[in-house]
């Protein structure tokens, strides 16, 4: 399923007889209204109208090939825009889906942790929870749980701190306030925490391994599984903030620190700052 002649609309590209035909091949009676779904969801999104049209196609693609439903309202699999590309990205509902059809599955569940309700946890035995004991509707967490047919079980538990420092580090849209770690926080810490959980412990099926390898990606190639995580990708911006603050946290003296100079005022970012005059301050300490 390599790129295939393109347009300068994702809807016009859709309409064409080839595409019809490939989906066709793939979800049978199903494809008229898989496609239909889909170019409902650009019609309303105008970022995904200027998204480049073939990153729209391979992504509705995959859905396909997955199998999942590409609507806001179900939650399996999203068409996310992001700069002009568009990303596949699979919801909770996709991940449940995959899961339970590779027929190893007795349950599969994730839900918010309240307060109250986390009682003890053991880096080895696991995690123990009262549901009863729910103190505040504050979030403090989120909890996946699976256990299989054959009887292995296991349950991973992250807190807000944890999802929130994997929404920063895996996605540069987290601080978007438009973007869904901020409109649905406890959707994507849900989604964040199972996913983690399959992807560690569970038997991953031929489909939900494509789908761990191809959530929040633009997709090259549908068959070769050719993705490229641009959501991820470090600016040079970002390069220049990691290489200073590996820096501040490697050096041992008052003058290797001092070797970065200017570069703390020119780069005038506030966490670099506070590292900086953290790390002054102990090195100071520590001369006294």
């Amino acid at each position: 399923m390599s790129n295939i002649q393109t347009t300068n609309s994702a809807i016009d590209l859709l309409k064409s007889d080839q595409v019809q035909a490939k989906f066709q091949e793939l979800l049978g009676n199903k494809s008229k209204g898989f496609v239909t779904s889909v170019m409902s969801a650009i019609s309303t999104n105008p970022a995904l109208r200027q998204a480049d049209p073939q990153s729209v196609y391979m992504s509705a693609m995959m859905g396909a090939v997955l199998d999942l439903p590409i609507n806001q309202n179900l939650g399996f699999a999203y068409i996310v825009p992001y700069g002009d590309k568009a990303q596949f990205q699979i919801g909770v509902r996709g991940l449940v889906q995959l899961a339970q059809r590779s027929g190893q599955f007795k349950t599969i569940s994730s839900c918010p942790v309240y307060d109250g309700q986390l009682k003890s946890q053991d880096p080895l035995k696991g995690f123990e929870f009262d549901w009863s004991a729910k103190a505040s509707d504050k979030v403090i967490g989120f909890v996946a749980y699976f256990s299989l047919i054959n009887g292995f079980e296991k349950t991973l538990f992250m807190s807000i701190d944890e999802v929130s420092t994997h929404g920063k580090k895996y996605s540069k849209t987290f601080g978007n306030k438009y973007g869904v770690w901020q409109t649905d926080f406890n959707a994507m810490g849900e989604k964040t925490v199972l996913k983690r959980l399959l992807s560690k412990f569970a038997p991953l099926s031929i489909d939900m391994q494509k789908a761990i390898v191809v959530d929040q990606s633009v997709i090259k190639d549908v068959d070769t599984l050719d993705v490229q995580y641009i959501d991820n990708e470090l600016t040079q911006v970002d390069k220049e903030k990691e290489r200073i603050l590996m820096f501040i946290e490697k050096a041992k003296t008052l003058d290797k620190l001092n070797e970065l100079g200017s570069t703390i005022d020119m780069f005038n970012d506030n966490e670099v700052l506070d590292a900086y005059t953290s790390k002054l301050d102990k090195l100071k300490g520590g001369n006294q």
